[in-house]
């Protein structure tokens, strides 16, 4: 028994088809050419980011690497470095991964939930929005923007994550995705949730389904989906130490392959209570001169980082940077890495009116930047 609604026979489908034809965006860059594998990049780089945030790295991203075999062929430096500021890393990285884990296995770009599900980075979700829209199967979604409609609609309101909240909302995921059109099922349920359906301030006036949806009758919309439970996040405090050499590069490290940052390049990070006196001595660097500018916090999504600043012009390179975690990088030379985003705010800050890149008279020394 098929369980997807054929068309004329799902009236929620229908309905946001016809919202759709008539309101949803059909020009996005990831629209025009619909391939598997430009479809693919675009739900990965849209995963937690708005679309206007996207569209201009789509494009560098797929210029760059029009298909998934330059995508394989490419260092992971060169992929985070056009993902920088993008955020979330870990998902270029499984790009990066998966792309060539394709090619070695010499196959066509897959066309299964369970040959796409077992590749890095790619969920339930993102696959059945790859096989939707790239080869018209009807395989359901349920991104964030799925989930906010798909609530409201029915009602649910379990709590966020709950296996029994989860197995409702892929049954109706499941029961509204149509045989007929199913990617412009998809993009339109996606469209309408980011667009109409907002997380605040939801269109209802002009809802094209609120005659059938629990949460307008019962005036709940601004209460589903059920909201997470607030939990404080904690904050951890490090100092970072940008060393410049005399030809104005900056010294970087390369951070673990794992983490939230990792592959990508940053100064020099210590715990806060290494102060800049032991750091001196640490590294055996000559310091010229030094500056501080005031700290400042860079939050994730379980936690804050408290960054110390700290940036020491040095005489000479010290010699512990010539092992291969370390690279010398000049802002603005064309070097292609990934820069975390503490990264591009510190060497952006060579750049800002801080008496930074020449600093005068009454330089501090390191002992007095502690």
């Amino acid at each position: 028994m098929n369980a997807h609604a054929s068309p004329g026979d799902d009236w929620f489908a229908n309905r946001l088809l016809a919202w759709f034809d008539e309101h949803g965006r059909r020009d996005l860059p990831w629209q025009l050419e619909k391939t598997p594998y430009r479809v693919w990049v675009s739900e990965v780089m849209l995963q937690q980011t708005q679309v206007t945030t996207v569209i201009p790295y789509f494009e560098r991203f797929v210029r760059r690497f029009p298909d998934v075999r330059s995508l394989a062929a490419a260092e992971l430096d060169e992929v985070l470095h056009l993902w920088t500021g993008l955020g979330y890393y870990a998902r270029g990285r499984n790009l990066h991964a998966a792309a060539r884990r394709i090619v070695a296995a010499n196959v066509p770009f897959p066309d299964t939930l369970e040959a796409l599900t077992t590749l890095p980075g790619i969920g339930r979700s993102t696959a059945g929005a790859i096989l939707s829209i790239a080869f018209g199967k009807p395989v359901p979604i349920l991104d964030a923007n799925v989930r906010r409609v798909l609530c409201r609609f029915h009602g649910v309101s379990g709590p966020p994550g709950e296996q029994a909240t989860e197995t409702a909302l892929w049954a109706f995921a499941e029961e509204h995705t149509p045989d007929d059109r199913p990617g412009d099922y998809t993009q339109a349920i996606m469209d309408f949730g980011a667009t109409h359906c907002r997380r605040t301030a939801p269109g209802c006036a002009a809802c094209p389904v609120r005659d059938r949806c629990v949460a307008f009758a019962n005036g709940t919309q601004d209460r589903l989906p059920t909201p997470a439970p607030r939990r404080d996040r904690p904050a951890r405090a490090v100092r970072a130490f940008v060393l410049i050499d005399p030809e104005g590069a900056c010294l970087l490290e390369q951070r673990d392959a794992t983490g939230v940052w990792g592959g990508l390049w940053s100064p020099v990070e210590r715990p806060f209570d290494k102060d800049v006196r032991s750091f001196v001595r640490e590294w055996d660097i000559d310091v010229e001169r030094s500056a501080a500018p005031p700290p400042f916090r860079h939050s994730f999504t379980h936690f804050h980082l408290d960054v110390t600043p700290h940036y020491l012009w040095v005489r000479r390179r010290p010699a512990a940077t010539e092992d291969g975690r370390f690279t010398w990088y000049r802002p603005g030379d064309g070097q292609e890495i990934g820069l975390s985003g503490v990264a591009r705010r510190l060497l952006g800050g060579l750049d800002l009116d801080l008496d930074l890149a020449h600093p005068s008279g009454g330089a501090s020394t390191p002992e007095e930047s502690k």
